[in-house]
């Protein structure tokens, strides 16, 4: 356990999920019980993760299911039971965007939560290495498809963000999705989707330097935004979910600190957030750790920047 860092530091957690599946529960409870550890989180975003779709129905509206289970337990939040964070306050759902009923998928969701769905994410997170864990239906250069672009489009039209989850491979897809749609808003989660295992396992100096010359030509696209987060997924082969005790706060500042650093001198804290993605950090760290870890990197920051990074951006993005 560690004392809290800047306790009063106002924070929107604009990355997380809640689910029921057969081997893990982590619904409104459990992560409560993380938010109120000790940080000053005021709200959140949740977003999709495949929890609760319809069990009938046609199958391009059963992932509504999830919206409106999401809207349930933001309900749930927002009551005077559960404490002062507004928990989903905005709403990142899932549509096929290639399929050629996009349109009235995209248009029950916000039917399902006006107030509060505010984004799509389709992963296409791929890579040829059987080692490195698949997301669905995924293939290569997905992103480039003209029915996936469309489906892109057609959240703009809404008024819609996109929140795209890659591997650092394929940064450079976002790009081109972000210069051939430029109005359209656009979120790099996970500071582009590090891969630390399999064919990537111990070439981080190696990888590090491409990786960052990626997210360069990247930030240069204004309707991005990045992520700062998803580093304690064991995706990223940093390995803490293996030592016999757990990492400090300091331990994790010092490991993540090239790559969050890397993001915000290339968007601006303006266009950079720090997310939890919690539970899928969890085992690398605890929830108080990890925000901890995330005020250390920021301690050279400026009051605005600060306020820009851990509350002021997401709020933007996804319109508070």
């Amino acid at each position: 356990m560690e004392d809290v860092i800047e306790p009063d530091l106002a924070i929107c957690d604009p990355h997380h999920h809640l689910w029921d599946f057969p081997t893990n529960r982590y619904l409104l409870h459990e992560f409560l019980a993380d938010v109120g550890d000790g940080h000053r989180v005021e709200s959140t975003v949740y977003v999709e993760c495949g929890s609760f779709y319809r069990a009938e129905g046609p199958d391009h509206l059963k992932p509504v299911g999830e919206t409106e289970f999401a809207a349930g337990q933001a309900a749930m939040s927002a009551s005077d039971r559960y404490g002062p964070a507004r928990v989903a306050l905005g709403i990142v759902g899932y549509a096929d965007l290639t399929g050629d009923k996009v349109q009235e998928t995209l248009s029950a969701h916000v039917e399902a939560d006006p107030r509060r769905f505010r984004g799509v994410r389709h992963i296409t997170a791929w890579d040829a290495s059987d080692k490195i864990h698949g997301h669905g239906v995924v293939t290569s250069q997905m992103l480039a498809q003209p029915a996936f672009r469309a489906g892109v489009a057609a959240l703009g039209q809404l008024g819609l963000s996109f929140d795209a989850y890659v591997y650092h491979p394929q940064i450079d897809e976002v790009t081109a999705l972000a210069t051939a749609l430029p109005d359209q808003t656009i979120v790099l989660d996970h500071v582009g989707g590090v891969v630390g295992i399999g064919p990537y396992a111990g070439k981080r100096d190696e990888i590090f330097p491409v990786w960052r010359a990626a997210i360069q030509e990247l930030a240069k696209r204004p309707n991005v935004n990045v992520k700062l987060g998803g580093l304690g997924m064991t995706l990223c082969g940093f390995g803490f979910h293996k030592l016999s005790e757990p990492a400090s706060s300091q331990v994790l500042a010092d490991a993540w600190r090239p790559y969050i650093e890397a993001c915000i001198e290339a968007f601006g804290a303006e266009r950079a957030m720090f997310e939890s993605n919690y539970p899928m950090d969890s085992p690398s760290c605890t929830y108080r750790t990890l925000w901890n870890a995330f005020k250390r990197l920021a301690q050279g920051a400026s009051a605005d920047e600060k306020a820009a990074l851990f509350k002021g951006t997401a709020e933007r993005v996804y319109r508070l």
